[in-house]
């Protein structure tokens, strides 16, 4: 009964949220890059409920109620959430390749998602080692959040700024394998259910910070956007996930 409940509470804050968001986000250009307090509703309401997750008793026992419920048909953990916590993000380039009309080039999709990658793990990362909240299936102190579920979302909600005009049907499979991996990573123990709320937040937020500072990106990695002389221009991005460092480059010809 009582993961019903925050299943079902969860699912009303995202749904009837994130709806309300649509038209802002898409109604202009403009607003995409702009900062609202709108856009914080739903990564704040995920994050401050996973956060509440981390004292809170009555969220804490509905924590040990998934766990148990879940083991009874656990019978041996399911590791493909290492992997397809990346199928969403690869998607924003992929679907574009495969012919869908994304809203954004290929350069500034890269700085996007360096940039969201950047975002998201300093926020992770730091997070993790400040809390030290120990994961369910040993002592590690590295429980909340969950990276895999942040990386995730992070994607999805990518997919879904980029193709939700194109098609419903791409945010819907991002979103649902971004679900997928949060769920997983619950079942295989790695994490407690209010991590994964958390890192959900987090990855939403993270994306929408690389579309926030995507105009100052472009001043600062492709002045010329427009490219009306006809001449090439690169993009180099450096990021770190706290884990994993690299640069991310794109050539326009």
């Amino acid at each position: 009964m009582k993961r019903n409940i925050l299943f079902i509470a969860c699912l009303l804050i995202y749904q009837t949220l994130f709806s309300q968001e649509n038209d802002s986000i898409y109604s202009k250009e403009e607003k995409e890059y702009t900062f609202s307090a709108n856009q914080l509703i739903v990564p704040g309401s995920l994050i401050a409920l996973g956060s509440f997750g981390l004292t809170n008793g009555y969220l804490k026992s509905v924590n040990e109620d998934i766990k148990d419920e879940l083991a009874k048909y656990r019978t041996k953990p399911i590791l493909i959430d290492d992997y397809i916590q990346y199928a969403p993000v690869v998607s924003v380039y992929g679907l574009s390749l495969l012919g869908a009309e994304a809203r954004h080039d290929y350069i500034d999709r890269t700085l996007v998602v360096a940039t969201s990658y950047l975002a998201m793990g300093i926020m992770v990362n730091s997070l993790k080692y400040t809390v030290r909240q120990p994961r369910p299936d040993s002592n590690a102190p590295t429980s909340f959040q969950s990276g895999h579920t942040a990386t995730a979302f992070m994607g999805a909600e990518l997919v879904r700024i980029e193709y939700g005009k194109t098609s419903p049907v791409y945010p819907a499979l991002a979103y649902a394998t971004a679900f997928g991996v949060g769920f997983l990573r619950v079942y295989n123990e790695r994490h407690w259910t209010n991590d994964v709320i958390a890192g959900a937040g987090f990855g939403i937020l993270s994306a929408r910070i690389g579309y926030w500072l995507l105009p100052v990106n472009r001043k600062i990695f492709r002045p010329d956007k427009s490219n009306k002389n006809g001449v090439s221009q690169t993009a180099i991005m450096p990021y770190y996930t706290g884990q994993q460092a690299g640069i991310a480059l794109s050539h326009n010809f």
